[in-house]
């Protein structure tokens, strides 16, 4: 019997791991709608864009590579944005999506962050099935953030 083992582990941003971000964020902006001028600054620039306004950046390893990433981007003190998560596709199929999605709502919670909201789009079926899952609910989405996004989702914390 031959049985392999995946090996999966979350880092944080480092200086090394920079350009993951915009990689894997283009591999699906691409395939499902176009990157938008807002995405070109913040994924060029993540370290001023994200972590220097207050949030935070984590990558996914699988087998030590690099194969997923996630950013809780700072609204206020209380709110931040599930945001720039992207999973490549061939590391699909490992329930990475929830994996950071769990790494995400307990960071929130050892922050004490209020409310956890995100922007999608309705064609990403698997998306919105995930975040439902861990309790997301629609809420009414403003104009003009993203042009891609036509569902927007929030969830409050509890302490």
């Amino acid at each position: 019997m031959n049985t392999t083992t995946n090996m999966i582990e979350i880092i944080e941003f480092n200086e090394d791991s920079k350009n993951f971000i915009k990689t894997l964020n283009y591999e699906w902006l691409e395939k499902y709608f176009r990157v938008e001028t807002g995405d070109i600054i913040a994924l060029s620039n993540p370290k001023e864009q994200i972590i220097e306004k207050g949030g935070f950046i984590y990558y996914v390893k699988l087998n030590n590579k690099i194969v997923a990433t996630v950013s809780l981007l700072k609204k206020t003190d209380a709110i931040f944005e599930i945001g720039k998560m992207a999973v490549t596709e061939k590391a699909q199929g490992h329930k990475i999506g929830s994996l950071l999605v769990e790494h995400c709502l307990t960071v929130a919670k050892q922050k004490k962050i209020r409310k956890l909201i995100l922007y999608s789009n309705t064609k990403l079926e698997t998306a919105l099935h995930l975040y439902r899952k861990y309790g997301f609910v629609e809420t009414p989405l403003e104009e003009g953030l993203y042009e891609r996004a036509n569902i927007k989702m929030e969830k409050y914390l509890s302490d």
